[in-house]
């Protein structure tokens, strides 16, 4: 895959049933990157099958969607698939870059039309409406964006900690709503972040703490309400002393994918102007062994003041977003979201269709959910009984990184994260399974971070 990113196409259209009444819009994007197939290209980009989006989203006829593939056809690979307004109006600006150029079908629903304009204009993202009901009148050459792809894609020399931290301030630029504060290692150990400097002391690269804040203007605003995400972003992961398999470990470079739906989800949420105040909180560092590397059976102290026994170096994910959870609630974000490619284990229960989550508040759960299942960055819910409780436990500190048992491994990493949220509702999406699909980024997590900005703005 070459370095830039290539020219693509992108249609929006207002789907049909056979009897011509209109649907939800669609939005069908491809691109010229080279690809072995269609399904690899929908699953790192993603994308929805195709069969599958007919039977999430209103079961439309087969014929109108395969005739908006085939009109793409020279593109080779189709890309993206939504649903809804918000939806759609959120994958434009996600695959979308200034000076880009969109082509939407006039028949859309004016609501969507309107989602879509104003974004567009401040974005400096050119919108031409067209008549006409064939999906090849719609085709518009743009340049995806894809912020989060790029970065959890970039080899790990190339995106150290610092330099991702560069990159955010490069979001950040611009965005009159967005502030940024970049966290170095002599105020992580004022802040007694020791968690995180746990990881990062057997690196060579200096550890960061990527703050941005999203402050929409006063009469704008919405909800008293400020939205904590919190993304993991471990740049390159070995495992540590515990170190992993040589098979795949090239895949770690996107063990950031996690901070970086964050940090683009930031950007998007600035320019949709989301009513409600949100605070990001990315940690970043490396896992590395070496001689100053931390060890199994090493005890350090997380920024709140529990104590941390490491029994497994490899359960890195964890420690950092530890630290970065009570930064973020300190701070004052009154509820938090963290997305991280966490644990193998929620790949083993539910594979990459589902990212797992996890709650310690029914409802704000079931809004993340649902959330999910409107931009289709699907979650599927997943226990966090008091049972579990013990998993945690260590005989020489308040807990231990990793379970000796060896069982409900990706519930006990987020039982274990509940421990620092400062009792904030709180949600856990592990997207181990979902955001790193073989060797691409899939995107997951940007539209469902922005998605569940905007349901916060709405609660009073």
């Amino acid at each position: 895959m070459s370095d830039q990113p290539q020219p693509a196409t992108v249609a929006i259209t207002a789907g049909r049933h056979a009897s011509g009444t209109s649907l939800a819009p669609a939005l069908w994007a491809s691109t010229t990157w080279e690809s072995s197939s269609l399904d690899d290209a929908e699953r790192r980009a993603g994308g929805t099958r195709v069969d599958e989006f007919y039977s999430r989203y209103a079961n439309p006829t087969v014929r109108s969607f395969e005739e908006a593939i085939a009109a793409l056809e020279g593109a080779e690979d189709a890309l993206a698939f939504a649903s809804g307004m918000g939806a759609v109006a959120t994958t434009v600006l996600a695959l979308c870059s200034a000076g880009d150029h969109i082509v939407a079908q006039r028949q859309l629903y004016a609501g969507t039309l309107a989602f879509l304009q104003g974004p567009c204009q401040r974005f400096g993202i050119d919108i031409t409406l067209v008549d006409g009901a064939e999906p090849g009148a719609f085709a518009a050459a743009v340049r995806p964006g894809k912020t989060m792809m790029v970065l959890a894609e970039t080899p790990s020399n190339h995106m150290t900690p610092t330099i991702l931290a560069k990159r955010a301030e490069q979001v950040a630029r611009g965005r009159r709503s967005l502030s940024i504060d970049v966290l170095g290692p002599r105020e992580l150990k004022t802040l007694k972040a020791g968690a995180l400097l746990a990881v990062a002391q057997g690196s060579a690269e200096q550890p960061r703490m990527i703050v941005m804040r999203h402050r929409p203007p006063g009469s704008s605003r919405t909800s008293r309400e400020v939205l904590g995400l919190v993304g993991k972003a471990v740049t390159f992961d070995t495992g540590g002393i515990s170190i992993k398999p040589s098979a795949g470990m090239e895949e770690m470079k996107m063990d950031m994918a996690g901070g970086a739906a964050v940090i683009a989800a930031m950007g998007l949420i600035s320019d949709l102007e989301v009513p409600v105040e949100v605070l990001a909180v990315v940690p970043s560092t490396e896992n590395m062994p070496s001689s100053t590397a931390m060890k199994p059976g090493d005890v350090f102290t997380a920024m709140n003041g529990k104590t941390i026994e490491v029994t497994n170096t490899d359960a890195e994910g964890r420690l950092i977003l530890a630290d970065a959870l009570t930064y973020c609630a300190r701070k004052g974000a009154t509820r938090i979201v963290d997305m991280a490619t966490l644990t193998g284990a929620i790949v083993v229960a539910i594979g990459d269709v589902y990212a797992g989550l996890f709650g310690s508040d029914p409802a704000f759960t079931e809004l993340v959910r649902e959330a999910g299942d409107e931009t289709g960055d699907l979650c599927w819910p997943m226990p966090l009984h008091p049972g579990y409780d013990p998993l945690v436990k260590s005989a020489v500190a308040d807990l231990s990184n990793s379970a000796k048992k060896r069982q409900a491994g990706a519930v006990y990493a987020a039982r274990f994260l509940r421990d620092f949220t400062e009792g904030r509702p709180w949600c856990h999406v592990d997207v181990a399974g979902t955001a790193m699909q073989g060797d691409y980024a899939s995107g997951f997590g940007v539209r469902l971070a922005a998605d569940v900005a905007q349901r916060v703005a709405r609660l009073r």
